[in-house]
């Protein structure tokens, strides 16, 4: 059975929703249609009654009240069926009621019609004007009736006045009663029904094309907000499959948007760090290749009798054992993890140390060899003896570091240049730092070169090799170290041409 994607639910369950929505829409519409037609028609209807109002409020004028009207049923009929009509002697000023609630059409305006009674309405059906009008239970004459201003029933049928179509009746400016008509409960004509029918047919019509044009936005919308999770879905795939120069589109600037970009800095970080673990082991197998080659000559040599063993190769073997030993230290100590302040390289607990002392004590193992290559050391602004700050460290590692830097200055340091040697403190109490500065001469590293100095392995010059130019861990070591201490190293173009390596360290609290 396949799989329902993202995708797939997102947009099920949109077309779904907005399906179930319309249909309720839909039903509601038609229900309200034809609930709502009926009080419009009685709204109309009794629009249209206004010569029975007038006949109510000329009858309310001459008794005064309702109470003659409630109290004779026959008054009411009277009044139905137009006082002319019975009497013969019209009301005062009596407006003629319209063709439309004549049985036949007076041949003009002036006739008569003939027959009796001249100005019967449609919707009467009676015999006689004693018994009132009959008809079905829909009958306007069964769903009329008055109440006073108050909404007591008068006359005629008991409606209710919040469902009914209300026609007030005044008298002298203010109101005295209503004209009330209940909506018909059925709509059972021809016309009726067509009405319905057409405008329940609009509806549903109305309805599916709105649930089609649903459907196709749900559609839009799922493709458009769900394709980039889709595409970041594949590109995962892509990346546990080793393939780290996948990537994805990334259009607009939301927050599918920055999940890309966050993405595709990811794959091109892994990228990064896969090419230089395989160039970092290439140069672990070329450095340990080398010492390795040169023994197994030497031993091979004296297999084949080629050399005979002496006092010059035991020398030489020993000379590249401790060569190999010397980088398999070199990468351990590059490869320590940075430790947090307080603890010690090695393990040890870290103790108040003076680092411009330790600074001290290597310049003076160095300088004898900085001279013989022509190398000017020049220490004099590390500061006078006296002003010793403290740091939390451990010795042994931080002489290191200073040795490993001066060593790097007079192995790529032109002769007859010089190093010049620096130091200074920043802030009090808990946020003072101490900052060291190495400024050397030319050469200085080229200006890509400088932000992979302290890259395991990384020489400057493609052309050194292990004999001219160190096995190219000294600055890792630095870094980690210096790290190790709760501190940073910096390597940037110096003022002297050369090279400048910025190291700082916090200073202990409590020296």
């Amino acid at each position: 059975m396949p799989r329902l994607t993202l995708s797939k639910k997102v947009f099920m369950a949109m077309a779904t929703l907005l399906a179930l929505l319309l249909l309720i829409f839909t039903t509601f519409s038609i229900v309200g249609l034809q609930r709502g037609l009926g009080p419009y028609v009685a709204e109309i209807e009794v629009r249209r009654m206004d010569w029975l109002a007038e006949a109510l409020q000329k009858k309310y004028a001459s008794d005064g009240s309702w109470e003659p009207l409630r109290a004779d049923r026959s008054a009411w009929i009277r009044l139905q069926w137009g006082e002319r009509a019975l009497s013969g002697r019209p009301f005062a000023n009596e407006r003629r009621l319209p063709h439309w609630y004549d049985r036949r059409q007076p041949t003009d305006d002036n006739a008569e019609p003939e027959g009796p009674p001249p100005f019967e309405p449609l919707f009467f059906r009676s015999h006689s004007p004693d018994e009132g009008p009959r008809g079905g239970p829909d009958a306007i004459y069964q769903r009329l009736g008055v109440t006073d201003g108050a909404g007591t029933h008068v006359a005629g049928a008991r409606v209710d006045p919040a469902s009914a179509a209300r026609l007030p009746l005044r008298h002298l400016g203010h109101t005295v009663g209503y004209l009330v008509l209940a909506p018909t409960q059925m709509l059972e004509s021809q016309a009726d029904r067509a009405f319905l029918g057409r405008q329940a047919g609009f509806i549903a019509l109305t309805g599916l094309a709105g649930l089609a044009l649903a459907l196709a936005l749900s559609w839009f919308v799922t493709r458009r907000w769900l394709q980039p999770i889709d595409a970041l879905s594949q590109g995962a795939q892509d990346i546990a499959r080793g393939r780290l120069d996948t990537r994805v589109a990334v259009r607009g600037n939301d927050e599918l948007a920055m999940l890309g970009q966050t993405f595709n800095s990811m794959a091109e970080r892994l990228d990064t760090v896969e090419a230089s673990r395989r160039s970092w082991l290439a140069d672990v197998a070329h450095e340990l290749r080398t010492p390795l080659a040169a023994m197994r000559a030497e031993i091979e040599a004296l297999q084949d009798g080629v050399r005979r063993f002496d006092d010059r190769t035991a020398l030489r073997l020993h000379r590249q054992v401790m060569r190999l030993g010397q980088l398999v230290d070199d990468l351990r100590s590059s490869m320590h993890e940075p430790q947090q302040p307080g603890s010690g390289a090695a393990g040890a607990a870290f103790a108040p140390i003076y680092p411009l002392a330790l600074l001290a004590e290597a310049v003076e193992m160095m300088r004898g060899r900085f001279t013989q290559r022509g190398l000017v050391l020049d220490s004099s602004r590390l500061g006078a003896p006296g002003v010793q700050p403290a740091v939390d460290g451990d010795a042994p590692r931080l002489h290191q570091v200073f040795m490993n830097l001066l060593e790097n200055s007079l192995g790529y340091t032109d002769p007859g240049g010089s190093l010049h040697l620096s130091a200074a403190t920043e802030g009090s109490g808990a946020g003072a730092r101490l900052h060291i500065r190495f400024d050397d001469s030319a050469p200085g590293p080229l200006a890509g070169d400088m932000p992979r100095l302290f890259e395991r392995l990384f020489r400057g010059e493609a052309s050194r090799n292990r004999e001219t130019g160190g096995s190219g861990l000294g600055l890792s070591i630095c870094r980690t170290l210096v790290e190790a201490h709760g501190g940073t190293i910096d390597a940037s173009p110096s003022p002297m041409a050369g090279l400048r390596i910025l190291i700082t360290l916090p200073l202990s609290p409590d020296p």
